[in-house]
């Protein structure tokens, strides 16, 4: 039995104590109601929580699933306002990694691990160190990487008390830090839909001189997307809750900026969401004067009914998880001989999946988001 197996069978709580003063229970147990209280519970293989009294760790770790290999997902550092939040966040994101690797076509699972805390404040090395300590109990059925709220430099302290780990630096051995691979992904995706709605051919390399994209959140991956966007002619409406980037957009890229509410008014060909997740709404849908919605955000889609509302307001929507696979592609290239052509290259095949979801989508009436789904149950089917 391998390791991912072995994750599938429950195992006792006293089982997951790597060291003296670390708590790691089943998320089933520590949650009132269980998992099945939960809307975003879909049966994920593995569930933990732990909390680390020394540094003051306390995290939630969701494996979805392992059918296709051991689950690389990312880690990430945030204020929930509540344990329920943060779980919530884990589940939805450790789901979307098997999408996202499912169609992305590496041979990984999902998993994803949320740390409650501000990152700006609660993190230290002790407690990234414990962290490290949590995914090693593990056995390499989940493996991390940067994410929201952490670096690869964090990553490097993680990897101290753990070898399970990817997206540490090229010096180390790694892949690096993934978010320019991400843009790209999603600048592809953008290049994609632009085609898609204009009859052209797929061109990743094209220039988009008379486009102009509405792109909220300037942040690590965002701030790449501008730099793809704005090399190929586009112009740029901005908008971030920091100030400092949006001038510094302004001033390296000439964008126009606006403020964080006002980005869904403005009259665009695309709007990009690159900040957190849960933007598309009924509200913000309905304020949208863009035909194509396309960005590096994860988990868009406020509720299950916003796909069918774009659908009907003519608006092409790429799918989140599809649109930013390349972060997960650059580091399933991770290893002896790792290759960033050939990571860019695998990235380049997001605009022709994109484009087959776009036609299966019109030929048979479903919404984008229900064929991406098919696609990526369809692949991890046959290993069920």
């Amino acid at each position: 039995m391998d390791d991912s197996e072995a994750m599938r069978d429950e195992e006792a709580p006293d089982e997951w104590q790597p060291v003296e003063g670390m708590r790691i229970i089943s998320a089933e147990a520590q949650v009132e109601g269980g998992l099945a209280s939960f809307p975003d519970y879909r049966e994920h293989e593995q569930v933990l929580y732990c909390e680390d009294e020394a540094s003051g760790l306390k995290s939630y770790l969701s494996i979805h699933s392992t059918e296709l290999g051991p689950c690389l997902g990312g880690c990430r550092m945030f204020p929930y306002a509540s344990d329920r939040e943060a779980l919530t966040d884990a589940l939805r994101l450790s789901m979307a990694m098997s999408y996202k690797h499912a169609v992305a076509d590496t041979a990984h699972g999902g998993g994803k691990a949320v740390i409650i805390g501000d990152p700006r404040t609660d993190k230290t090395p002790e407690l990234l160190r414990a962290f490290g300590r949590f995914v090693n109990v593990l056995g390499g059925a989940y493996i991390t990487a940067e994410d929201s709220g952490t670096s690869v430099e964090d990553m490097r302290i993680i990897g101290e008390t753990t070898s399970y780990i990817a997206g540490l630096p090229l010096e180390d051995g790694g892949s690096g830090d993934p978010s320019p691979v991400t843009a790209y992904g999603v600048f592809c995706a953008i290049q994609a839909s632009i085609a898609h709605t204009r009859g052209n051919p797929y061109n990743p390399k094209a220039g988009l001189p008379d486009i102009t994209v509405a792109l909220q959140g300037l942040g690590h991956v965002g701030w790449y997307v501008a730099q793809h966007l704005h090399a190929a002619g586009a112009r740029l409406i901005v908008c971030d809750i920091d100030p400092e980037r949006v001038a510094r957009a302004q001033e390296e890229f000439g964008a126009e900026a606006v403020g964080v509410d006002e980005i869904y008014d403005v009259e665009a060909d695309v709007f990009a969401p690159c900040a957190l997740g849960g933007v598309l709404n009924s509200d913000t849908v309905a304020r949208l004067r863009t035909p194509i919605v396309a960005g590096a955000a994860n988990n868009q889609l406020a509720d299950e009914g916003v796909p069918r509302m774009l659908q009907v307001m003519g608006i092409l929507y790429a799918p989140d998880y599809v649109a930013n696979g390349g972060g997960v592609i650059n580091i399933s290239y991770e290893g002896e001989g790792y290759s960033l052509e050939k990571a860019l290259r695998h990235t380049e095949r997001i605009g022709k999946t994109l484009i087959e979801i776009f036609h299966a989508a019109e030929r048979e009436g479903m919404t984008t988001a229900a064929v991406a789904d098919r696609m990526a149950g369809e692949r991890l089917a046959p290993h069920q």
